[in-house]
Parts: C-alpha cells; structure tokens; sequence
C-alpha cells in the first residue's frame, strides 16, 4: 500500500517536471492616431471589417402627395348683389352651363329701385333734352339770356352722366329697364355646376355672404390644379415650367403629366412644407376634384452618389462613416447625406465617388476611437 503511494507521487513529480506548454502571446494592438485606425496584418479584427466602394446610382424618384382642386382660372363661385327672395332655381349639379345662362331668379325690390333709377334717368335726359333745345330756340331769337342757356347745358350734362350710370349698372347685373324687380344669376362662363347652396324661397341678402359658400360654383373640369406639399430637400427639384408625373389610387397603372405653375416663397410654420401649385389637362375627365395624388418629381437619368446606410452613423449632430484607405488604414470622416432607399444612402458632400468605405463594423471602429476623445 505504501509502495502504491510513493509510486503515483513519483509519477506526479516527473509529469510536472515534463510540461513543455507554449503560451502564445496576444496579437499587436491597432494604432489609433487622430482620425485613423491601423490594423496590423494578422489582426484577428480585420475579419469583422467588410467595405464597399461608393457608386453612382440613380436616384429615389422623390414624390410628394396631394390633391386635386379646380383650376380657380377657369372657376367662378357666384354670389347675389341684391338682397331678395329666390323665385325659381334653373341649374342643378353637374349640369353643363353656357355663358350667360340663367342659374336662379331672385325677386328683388332692392333691384326693382335699379330698375326704376335707370327709368327715372331716361326721363330726366328726355326732358332736359327738350329744355335745352327750347332754351337754345329763345336765346337764338334773344328772348332768354345766356344764364338760362347755361343752366339749360349744365341740367342736359348732368342727366346724361346720370343716365349713363344707371345703365352701366343695369348692364353690369344684366337687367334691363323695365321694372319688374326679378334679377337673374347668370354663369360668367361656360362650364359645369360643381356646387350649389340654394333652396327655392330662401331670403338671401348680400352683408350675409361674407363667411357664407358661394350660391353656385361653376368650373371647366377639363382643367385641373395639382396641390402639392413639398418639404426643403426637394427645393433643388422644384421649378416653373418642370413637368411631373401624377398618380391616383384608383388609376394604379396610369401616370397623368402636370406643369408647376407655382413654387411658394415661405414655408408653411405649422407643417414646414412648401406649397407647389401644378396645372393639369384633365380633357379626358378621368380625374375629380379633391382627389388624393402623389406627384414624382425627378426623372431617371438624375444618378446620386450612394453608399451603404449602415456605413454611416449619427453623433454630435453630424454625420460620419470610415473610409476604408488600404493596408488596415480606416478613416473617420464626416459626411453630408440625403435619402435613403432601398437601403443605400445618398451622399451630396464629403466623399468621392470610387472610394471604399466600411460596410460592416463601423461601430466598432467608433468604439475603438472613442477613448482618444477628450471631453471638455
């Protein structure tokens, strides 16, 4: 038994007196000088690295939404000059008007004094026009004085004017003299009745129409406005005279050409969007007033500068990636940036096309810099 003992004692010295293990040191540390990182060649880190070249790609086609709104150079919204009651309602919604068409009668006494003004004129010129030349009969057989021919010339001019005021009003509403106190709405152009907001016997007077809707609105559906919101990255993109491209839901295979016509000089404070004004040929009448749209605006031969998005970070406010310079030599360098899509980045300062930037594992190579930061 105690020869069994000194035996694996004996055993147990020789195998601690034969261990011939090799530790292996630990690979060289990366250099980290200002902006840059150097890896040494058998870094085991450099596996975890993966770059790719910037490229020119062509960009997001960048799209705004909207709506459809008639084109207000081709509508009208008709309100009444002349307090009265409406007798007779002659066009409905969605009937085809011509100019001057009736729309509504609206008996009127407040036109029916118009009426009988112009009447009242046309007497008042009969008679100072008998004055006159009766007066001018004296005076030439030196019977009345010039004073008398004056005042006669001077009554003959005032209600001349006065008459001629009277039925320019008249031939403003489109009234004639004859007093029957009916006054006619009538269309100003030719077009289609999108609206109206009258009811047979309704008493309309014209101090009440200030924050009321109009009592017609007539419009040319051929011709649409395209209402757009725009925010300030698309600036560069938005023009006079710049044609884009509309779509609808409804018409998912279709596209429909609008010019802008309009860019606004001010930002909206709430939305901080920019209002863009399209005109648009709707002939076909596929479209409708307040529908949804959204527009693209640039077309396919504008090509961007792109990187991967995962290749750039955000901190400080700023934007950065690394740039991948060979021979283990990794950059920091800041960066300005635009949209994102199809996970790509566009960059629009402070990297070449061509030149390779970190991929995968640029955290980690923020990390690494991260300690040299002094923080004051």
């Amino acid at each position: 038994m105690r020869l069994t003992r000194c035996a694996a004692l004996l055993a147990a010295v020789l195998s601690a007196g034969c261990d011939n293990t090799v530790k292996t040191e630990a690979p060289p540390a990366a250099k980290v000088s200002g902006e840059s990182i150097v890896f040494p060649p058998d870094s085991p880190q450099l596996s975890s690295l993966a770059s790719e070249a910037a490229a020119q790609r062509e960009a997001a086609a960048a799209t705004l939404n909207g709506r459809l709104t008639w084109n207000e150079d081709k509508t009208v919204r008709i309100y009444t000059p002349f307090a009265g009651r409406v007798s007779r309602i002659s066009a409905q919604p969605g009937d085809k008007v011509q100019q001057g068409q009736t729309l509504a009668v609206i008996a009127s006494p407040d036109f029916g004094q118009a009426q009988a003004d112009a009447r009242r004129a046309e007497g008042d010129y009969a008679l100072a026009q008998q004055n006159l030349a009766r007066v001018k009969d004296l005076h030439a057989n030196g019977v009345a004085p010039a004073k008398d021919l004056n005042s006669a010339e001077a009554e003959y001019a005032r209600s001349e004017s006065e008459l001629q005021r009277n039925r320019a009003r008249l031939q403003l509403y489109g009234g004639g003299t004859q007093v029957d106190q009916s006054y006619a709405l009538k269309s100003p152009l030719a077009g289609v009745v999108v609206e109206k907001n009258i009811n047979p016997g309704q008493e309309l007077r014209p101090d009440q129409m200030g924050g009321s809707p109009a009592l017609f609105v007539i419009t040319d559906p051929s011709y649409l406005w395209v209402m757009l919101d725009a925010g300030e990255k698309d600036l560069p993109g938005l023009h006079v005279g710049k044609i884009v491209k509309i779509r609808v839901p409804v018409y998912p295979d279709a596209t429909f050409d609008a010019r802008i016509t309009a860019v606004a000089d001010f930002l909206d404070p709430t939305t901080r969007t920019i209002k863009v004004r399209a005109s648009l040929d709707n002939s076909n009448r596929m479209l409708k007033g307040e529908m949804f749209v959204t527009a693209t605006l640039n077309d396919e031969s504008v090509r961007v500068l792109q990187v991967p998005s995962r290749a750039v970070f955000f901190q400080g406010g700023s934007h950065f990636l690394f740039v991948d310079s060979g021979q283990g030599t990794y950059t920091r360098r800041q960066v300005k940036v635009g949209d994102v899509y199809n996970g790509y980045i566009t960059i629009t300062s402070g990297l070449e096309p061509g030149q390779k930037v970190v991929s995968e594992g640029a955290l980690l190579l923020q990390q690494m810099l991260q300690p040299t930061r002094v923080v004051k």
